[in-house]
């Protein structure tokens, strides 16, 4: 899961891009703003949840879009729902103090700091009717910081009207072994600074993640949106001594505006 942007808790983009479907067949040009607040674990593996403001960005023109949650990017698409997208964004990595713009806790002091990194993302997918879309997707790292991962997902939109979108989506979560190692892994380094175990794990599924959402216009340009998200992290992770918490709930409520 670029993840999913230089200022937003990655969390919390995945929740508001989840928020604003966009069916992949028809993009609309044009620009959405926003304002929201959400509640989320401080990170991946956190029994400690935390409440923020959380701004909201769209813009699309054509082929070309800027996205809070994605970066910038472009999408090609066919007549029969195939696209290939293409992004570049930016993750801003976790620190080990409790922090209000990016992923981090106290509670993992002397793990020290994951670094940020720039990340190009690829994602084939096809909507196979209005209300179905299938994808997969590979995130890189443009450095070594972060290794590379993967999700495969599903997207189902059973009220899509002229005021109210509802969507479903559900999401398998895979991860190379520096990528899995990164943020869950223990060092001997870390081990004896953070008195944390030591812990390595192989590549591959780590999780799923689930999200419900809810999008409603109030005119041509206001518009608000509710989101409720689950994440369950499979063994991979979840015997991480980070893992506090292998059951993880979020949610977002907020305020939008397009022109």
């Amino acid at each position: 899961m670029i993840t999913r942007n230089a200022f937003l808790y990655m969390s919390s983009l995945a929740l508001i891009s989840a928020a604003i479907p966009v069916r992949a067949d028809d993009p609309q040009d044009g620009v959405t703003l926003g304002l929201g607040a959400q509640s989320a674990p401080r990170y991946s593996g956190s029994d400690s949840l935390r409440l923020q403001p959380v701004p909201v960005f769209q813009a699309r023109k054509g082929a070309f879009f800027a996205d809070a949650q994605k970066g910038i990017g472009y999408d090609l698409q066919t007549d029969n729902g195939i696209y290939l997208e293409h992004s570049l964004g930016y993750s801003l990595g976790r620190s080990d103090r409790d922090s209000d713009w990016r992923d981090g806790a106290d509670r993992l002091k002397g793990m020290g700091s994951i670094r940020a990194t720039a990340n190009t993302a690829l994602a084939l997918g096809w909507s196979l009717t209005p209300w179905l879309i299938v994808e997969g997707k590979a995130t890189l790292p443009l450095s070594d910081a972060q290794g590379v991962n993967y999700q495969a997902s599903v997207t189902l939109v059973p009220l899509q009207g002229s005021t109210d979108t509802l969507a479903f989506s559900a999401a398998g979560l895979w991860g190379d072994a520096r990528y899995i190692n990164t943020w869950y892994g223990v060092s001997a380094a870390q081990s004896r600074r953070s008195g944390f175990r030591r812990y390595d794990a192989a590549g591959g599924f780590y999780g799923m993640t689930t999200n419900l959402s809810w999008s409603h216009q109030f005119d041509a340009h206001w518009g608000s949106l509710l989101s409720a998200g689950y994440t369950w992290l499979d063994a991979h992770a979840a015997e991480s001594p980070l893992v506090a918490q292998r059951n993880q709930l979020s949610a977002l409520a907020g305020f939008t505006y397009t022109f």
